[in-house]
């Protein structure tokens, strides 16, 4: 890198599912657009990463600002073929992954937003594009993985103010990580989303919500508060179904249920593996934070709610900051 951190950035989120693409002024931090799509990993092969990138930022990477279409991409070229100066991307999530673009590595935990910037890779088939790494923790009791959620981590607490505390990051596979003194120290994945729509759509519990329906909060809190009961999680799944056919619980209803169960077992488990935890930022989406937020509360746990895209950007921009001023 040049040594000089630029006047503007590309963060890129880049996940399984979806695509996730922000334009940031450096010196503010300030969004100045973005664009997503259901682009994700499955809807892509790898040779097309390079292609899709730059059909969705070289209008922003030129100086094209918002432009967009045939003009933005017309811009772009004329930019390339100048030799102008072309804004940095910065790439995080599972396209970093075997499965993504280019393999990035994952790096052993205690790791820092520094460990992360002096480890970022350059992404083939374009210049000025680097690829986070993840991290991993392997001991004899512990096997973990994560791409994408620990720059989601410490972006959080350095939104807070803070370089200590325990984060929550739901969705298919959910992801609670501790850090102390700026070092993400341990996590855990737990395979919540994942397990919820497998129930849902492939078991006869999950037979009267196959169907949309919107939710219930009161066969929410049910679901949460069977978790830790007797016959475990799995007696409790089955539960929609026996209060389906004679404890009242609707149809519409059960998809809640389910997801309580779930999701308070999640929240039960992680409790009982850290005895002191009084206080999550909980970092996502408002349609998850909403639930989890019940079940966390209901556990005593204070929730602090952290939206996932600025706890993307605050990660992302701390070590674009550090590799760009290398």
């Amino acid at each position: 890198m040049s040594g000089e951190i630029p006047d503007r950035l590309i963060v890129i989120d880049w996940g399984t599912s979806n695509f996730r693409a922000f334009l940031v002024d450096t010196a503010s931090g300030e969004v100045l657009d973005s664009r997503r799509s259901a682009s994700g990993l499955r809807a892509l092969s790898q040779s097309e990463f390079p292609h899709y990138c730059a059909s969705q930022t070289d209008d922003w990477r030129q100086g094209g600002g918002a432009a967009s279409g045939a003009e933005g991409a017309a811009s772009g070229a004329e930019g390339a073929a100048s030799g102008a100066e072309t804004v940095p991307i910065y790439l995080a999530g599972m396209v970093g992954s075997a499965r993504g673009w280019f393999e990035a590595p994952q790096l052993e935990l205690p790791a820092t937003a520094a460990d992360l910037a002096d480890n970022v890779v350059a992404a083939p088939g374009l210049d000025n594009v680097w690829i986070v790494p993840g991290v991993k923790q392997v001991t004899p009791e512990h096997v973990d993985v994560m791409r994408g959620e620990e720059v989601q981590a410490f972006g959080a607490l350095a939104l807070a103010g803070i370089d200590s505390g325990d984060c929550c990051l739901p969705g298919t596979h959910s992801k609670w990580a501790r850090l102390d003194g700026g070092r993400m120290t341990e996590f855990t994945t737990v395979m919540t989303g994942e397990l919820y729509h497998a129930v849902r759509f492939h078991t006869l519990p999950g037979e009267p919500a196959r169907d949309e329906a919107p939710f219930d909060e009161s066969a929410f809190r049910l679901g949460v508060s069977r978790a830790g009961c007797p016959g475990g999680v799995m007696h409790a799944l089955f539960e929609a179904r026996s209060r389906h056919l004679y404890a009242g619980l609707e149809a519409g209803q059960v998809g809640s249920f389910l997801s309580g169960v779930l999701i308070g077992e999640e929240v039960h488990a992680m409790r009982q593996a850290r005895p002191g935890l009084d206080t999550v930022r909980l970092v996502g989406a408002d349609s998850l934070r909403e639930s989890y937020t019940l079940a966390l509360e209901a556990a005593g746990i204070r929730v602090e709610a952290v939206d996932s895209d600025r706890a993307t950007l605050a990660g992302v921009m701390a070590v674009a900051a550090r590799h760009a001023g290398r």
